[in-house]
């Protein structure tokens, strides 16, 4: 088959719109379809689920993300489902002592210029669905599963699973973990088990008692578990996130369904303000953590990833979605620059992308150490060792170069 496509070259006409193909509609792929849409792009967004909704998580959205929602337009949207916490803290797994980090609030703004916020996953995903269909109605195709893919030079061509043939000028995996854009054309996925298993759940705050309901993101650090939680939508709800070290369960699905008396035996012996957070998820999911070496090249052609497709990380510096939502208007960016030599505009993508999602990659391999270090077991050690490893100079190390990152000052 033969793609009828836009060629490359820069006589071509401007009103023959460069067709840009995305598989997945998650958060990676809607903004770049909304990023590229407002650049002038035609887009559309094949997506395999027969409806568009996010299965129950919370996600944290560091300066360096929320700065390229706000200037795709969203910030009213979001300023009107997100929560801002007030501040961090690192608390002790069995006695609860807790440490202050910083004013995630005041702070980030002063220092980055955008806040940090916390967002139910579906009040985003929501977001960007409205935002998508207000620039192109119909943008988004529904119960469409991609079964093959092929690269020509004049274009890409996706096969359906309904018999269906869609072409376009440019193709952009953002489908996911297990994408296949990438097992088709790029590289294989070769996971290896991270030896931890995360349990996940949303809470109604109203459930819980005060002192769980402060708008403050608290991470648990305990001998080879941690858990996480913050507040959701304005304070309505309460994100539910815990790890532990295990190897009897290697099912990497986040819809997963556990049971809360498993969840308390992984947690047993932890504090009671966890336990409380437990026994309130109706219904906790499980999956199992998956560790994946960075690609050297996620372009072939006209043909790119973004998201998990191309750097799947684990999460333990926030910033799966982050990294994205940056590839997703970096992408778009550098497309809008280059919009009759796509294949070059892909290889710059990449090219500004690469070394930063590696880094964070690696990063987060690394934090799973720092949170479940044997030395948190006892008081005595917990004490020195949480006052080192989270002191200002080191927490500044670690996430200053991440939130300082500028999306409109990478592409040249």
């Amino acid at each position: 088959m033969s793609c009828a496509v836009v060629p490359e070259h820069p006589s071509r006409s401007v009103n023959l719109k460069t067709k840009v193909l995305i598989a997945g509609a998650g958060i990676g792929g809607l903004t770049a379809a909304l990023a590229l849409l407002k650049e002038g792009f035609d887009v559309e967004v094949v997506e395999q689920a027969r409806e568009l909704k996010e299965v129950g998580a919370g996600l944290q959205l560091s300066a360096n993300g929320v700065r390229a929602l706000y200037r795709l337009g969203l910030e009213e949207a979001l300023s009107a489902v997100a929560s801002q916490p007030r501040g961090k803290e690192i608390r002790l797994w069995n006695t609860g002592q807790a440490w202050k980090l910083f004013d995630l609030g005041a702070e980030s703004l002063q220092q980055y210029g955008y806040p940090y916020l916390t967002l139910y996953r579906a009040d985003l995903h929501r977001v960007l669905v409205e935002a998508v269909r207000k620039e192109k109605p119909d943008a988004i195709r529904l119960g469409t599963r991609v079964v093959d893919v092929r690269y020509q030079d004049s274009g890409v061509a996706l096969y359906l699973d309904d018999g269906g043939t869609l072409c376009g000028d440019v193709l952009v995996g953002a489908d996911g973990v297990h994408s296949v854009v990438r097992a088709q054309l790029i590289a294989t996925d070769r996971p290896s088990f991270s030896g931890c298993v995360a349990w996940r759940g949303v809470i109604p705050a109203a459930e819980l008692p005060a002192r769980l309901r402060e708008p403050v993101g608290v991470n648990w650090v305990g001998p080879g578990a941690h858990v996480i939680h913050y507040p959701l939508r304005n304070g309505e709800l309460v994100n539910f996130v815990g790890i532990v070290e295990r190897d009897d369960w290697q099912v990497e699905s986040w819809t997963e369904p556990g049971s809360v008396e498993e969840c308390q035996r992984d947690f047993a012996g932890w504090h009671e303000d966890v336990q409380t957070l437990i026994r309130s998820v109706k219904t906790p999911f499980k999956w199992a953590l998956m560790v994946r070496e960075p690609i050297p090249n996620w372009t072939v052609g006209r043909v790119t990833l973004l998201g998990d497709a191309a750097h799947p990380t684990l999460p333990f510096l926030a910033q799966g979605a982050v990294m994205a939502i940056e590839d997703a208007y970096v992408l778009a960016r550098c497309l809008a620059r280059h919009p009759d030599r796509a294949a070059e505009a892909l290889q710059l993508y990449q090219q500004a992308r690469l070394d930063r999602t590696a880094r964070i990659v690696r990063g987060s391999t690394d934090n799973a150490r720092r949170f479940h270090n044997p030395a948190l077991a006892h008081a005595e050690g917990a004490a020195e060792y949480v006052s080192r490893e989270w002191s200002e100079p080191r927490v500044r190390e670690r996430y200053g170069w991440l939130f300082e990152y500028n999306v409109d000052a990478v592409v040249a």
